[in-house]
């Protein structure tokens, strides 16, 4: 079971850090990470990145 939380938990952050890659939240992604796991990291993957916000 220790094996599986450690994997997890260490997935969580590599998609927190894909996700910051990307243009999005890593603490969003990351918290979402904690539920979905791999789910998330499929969605980080294949979710365009945001559009660019006007500077004006």
């Amino acid at each position: 079971m220790h094996d599986y939380v450690v994997g997890w938990g260490t997935l969580s952050l590599i998609n927190a850090g894909l996700a910051q890659a990307k243009g999005r939240s890593g603490l969003i992604w990351w918290i979402l990470s904690l539920f979905l796991g791999p789910v998330a990291t499929f969605l980080i993957v294949i979710l365009n990145r945001p559009p660019a916000k006007d500077p004006r």
